[in-house]
């Protein structure tokens, strides 16, 4: 029997024991409440609790009436929790065949039993998830247990709701909708909101526990951008290019307009394209090569559109007049060598009939007579060699051979447009400067960023970049670009009725460093009406698979054909006036405003609209009225009593105009003016949009651009 002291030592070693055991785990348990807190937290977290992203809706973009041109819509994300797979090349096969995804990738993400959550695809529609939810519920018991580990967390994705349209200035967004090119890259920080977070607490089965304050923290959706594309005019250009594109068997066609006394873009489009809907997004050369904006990064010889600029600057430096006398050979020999004509010989004629007849030495002799220096000035005023500034990545500035180095012969191709590469908004840009009263203007295409609530955060306002010619010389060359159509070189961009200027050219092409023969850039460059003009457009094919392939075949018919839709559009009417009879009005409403408008117009109607929404709700005259042909018929798409249309008129947003034009748009509205300073308008009481009755004294302030 063990002796009491025995006991005792038996019994404080025991005590020892447990004493050393309880400070090892007093200092185990201050371990990992100190040294490991923040490793644990963040495990039990992830382990009882489930965070999601909320995304926010990226802003729209609408044209210059409110027409959406792009949104954001619901769609989901679609993710499987491997722990709830037992069987995966079942849940493999069943689930990559809906998504459109690789068997192989589903089983990878599928058999990652370390993880509670792995994403199989972004931006899945509607549609597409109700079909996984579908067969959740009434597949074979098999395949649907294998389908309960599918989650589905709400996303969204990027529409463009009339596919290939305006294709590469509106651009692209990845799948974190994150903007790739164009406007959604240009806007990225105004159109792509704030993410918001949603985190629910889960039961050991990943199971959501509703009842345990789970935190949702909203998204702020993105802003609006409104632009000054005219989705109507865009829609006639995209109608006219794809003709152009197919007829020519052209390498590629494009066209811009403007309006060429602010410089707001009204149109761009270049074929080929592609739907920004669905891009080709496995050939990422092709996507890169149709994502640019060749309109206003691509440099390429004029050719004799740019005697334009050649005429405007001698005019105005007074070394010739409209009345000037020249004689053509069919060449001109310049610093011993040839320069030859385009054709036979014009002999004798004056410096207007050269433009007319797109002469190459009379253009030869008069960039001789300005001389490098002063012809330089004209060209930097004219903003050829630098950027325009337009708002779209991507622009090039063109190329001028220095001041310093141009000999004759250089000076004297540059005249008509050879030695010398512009972009297409440059050239476009300087010949709207022509035709405008001699300002050059800065080229926009945001018109104003709105919040999600409709508040305006930025508005732009034309700007004047430079003062290249007078008003004066702009007139001449009006005049005697108009006659370029009716009695020139342009005759088939030519329109009865209707005044219009332009000039075609025909460029060279250069493959490995030579001049190529049998293909050309064939363009034309015009305006219209010729004496006050609403809108200049330039149209280039390039490489037209055609017999004849210059300017005049290729371009000019096309550009007719735009400008054709377009005028009635924009309220022109023929002058022959008479002869015109009564037509019965279509009923439109109901329709969306931008087919509403076309319909109108191409009933030889001219159109107004309160721009107040996006669908006609009612219209004066009525549908099935008998109207005058040219009258203008009004569109009503706001959305209060109707009663109200038959009091009030809606006020017109005159911002960026002249007073002439201000004053235009307002009396076409019944209400008067009262006119405070001079230049361009930039503010007007009462605000575009209100409702004013007939006769209401709108006071508009007018304010000259800083040059």
């Amino acid at each position: 029997m063990p002796s009491e002291l025995h006991i005792r030592k038996r019994v404080l070693a025991l005590l020892v024991l447990l004493a050393f055991l309880f400070t090892l785990l007093v200092l185990r348990v201050a371990y990992l409440t100190t040294a490991r807190s923040d490793e644990l937290t963040r495990r039990g977290v992830s382990q009882w609790t489930r965070e999601g992203v909320v995304y926010a809706r990226r802003g729209r973009i609408l044209d210059a009436n409110g027409q959406t041109l792009v949104l954001s819509a619901t769609a989901y994300s679609v993710s499987v929790d491997p722990r709830k797979v037992t069987d995966v090349a079942l849940f493999a096969d069943t689930v990559a065949s809906v998504l459109n995804l690789s068997v192989e990738s589903v089983r990878t993400k599928a058999s990652d039993k370390t993880k509670a959550s792995v994403l199989l695809k972004r931006q899945v529609s509607r549609e597409t998830a109700d079909e996984l939810r579908q067969l959740q519920s009434s597949a074979s018991q098999e395949v649907s247990q294998q389908l309960k580990a599918l989650l589905f967390d709400e996303d969204v994705r990027r529409v463009y709701p009339r596919g290939a349209f305006l294709t590469q200035v509106l651009g692209l967004t990845n799948v974190d909708s994150v903007g790739q090119s164009g406007l959604e890259m240009q806007y990225e920080g105004l159109l792509r909101g704030t993410a918001g977070t949603i985190l629910r607490s889960v039961d050991g089965n990943a199971r959501t526990i509703y009842d345990s304050g789970n935190l949702y923290i909203e998204p702020q959706d993105g802003n609006t951008l409104r632009l000054t594309i005219d989705a109507t005019i865009q829609e006639i250009c995209e109608k006219a290019m794809r003709e152009c594109y197919e007829v020519n068997q052209a390498k590629a066609v494009h066209v811009i307009a403007m309006n060429p006394y602010t410089g707001a873009i009204l149109a761009m489009c270049s074929k080929p394209d592609y739907d920004p809907n669905d891009p080709p997004r496995d050939d990422v050369d092709t996507l890169t090569q149709l994502m640019r904006i060749r309109l206003i990064s691509d440099a390429y010889e004029p050719g004799s559109t740019f005697k334009i600029l050649t005429a405007a600057a001698a005019l105005e430096a007074g070394v010739t007049t409209p009345e000037d006398h020249f004689y053509c050979s069919a060449k001109i020999t310049v610093d011993g060598d040839t320069i030859r004509c385009w054709g036979n010989p014009h002999g004798a004629e004056t410096m207007a009939e050269g433009l007319m007849n797109s002469c190459n030495p009379v253009f030869v002799e008069l960039a001789l007579r300005l001389g490098a220096q002063r012809f330089y000035q004209y060209l930097h005023a004219f903003g050829l060699g630098s950027k325009t500034n337009v708002d779209l990545q991507g622009e090039g500035s063109g190329i001028l051979i220095p001041v310093s180095n141009v000999k004759n012969v250089d000076l004297a191709r540059i005249g008509f447009g050879q030695s010398v590469a512009v972009t297409p908004i440059q050239l476009l840009n300087a010949a709207c400067a022509v035709i405008n009263g001699g300002r050059l203007m800065r080229p926009y295409i945001l018109k104003e960023a709105l919040t999600p609530e409709g508040e305006v955060l930025y508005r732009t306002q034309p700007k004047v970049l430079s003062t290249p010619i007078s008003e004066e010389t702009s007139a001449t060359m009006r005049q005697l670009l108009e006659r370029v159509v009716s009695e020139g070189g342009a005759k088939n961009a030519a329109i009865e009725g209707y005044r219009i200027g332009g000039k075609t050219g025909t460029a060279q092409v250069y493959k490995d460093g030579r001049i190529a023969r049998d293909v050309h850039i064939g363009s034309f460059l015009g305006f219209a009406p010729a004496d006050d003009p609403r809108i200049a457009l330039l149209v280039i094919v390039d490489e037209a698979d055609a017999p004849v392939d210059y300017g005049g075949t290729t371009a000019a018919p096309f550009a007719r054909q735009i400008l054709a839709d377009v005028l009635p559009y924009l309220g022109c009417t023929p002058s022959q006036e008479d002869g015109r009879e009564e037509i019965e009005v279509a009923d439109v409403v109901g329709m969306p405003l931008w087919e509403a408008r076309k319909l109108i117009a191409e009933q030889g109607f001219r159109v107004l609209d309160d721009g107040a929404g996006d669908t006609v709700t009612a219209q004066m005259p009525s549908a099935g009225a008998m109207f005058l042909q040219g009258g203008q018929v009004m569109l009503y798409t706001y959305t209060q009593d109707m009663a109200q249309a038959e009091d009030l008129v809606c006020v017109p947003d005159v911002s960026g105009l002249s007073v002439v034009q201000a004053a235009s748009l307002l009396r076409q509205r019944g209400l008067e003016t009262e006119i405070s300073g001079d230049g361009y308008a930039v503010r007007q009481n009462p605000a575009a949009n209100d409702f004013a009755a007939p006769g209401t004294v709108v006071t508009v302030t007018f304010e000259l651009p800083n040059p």
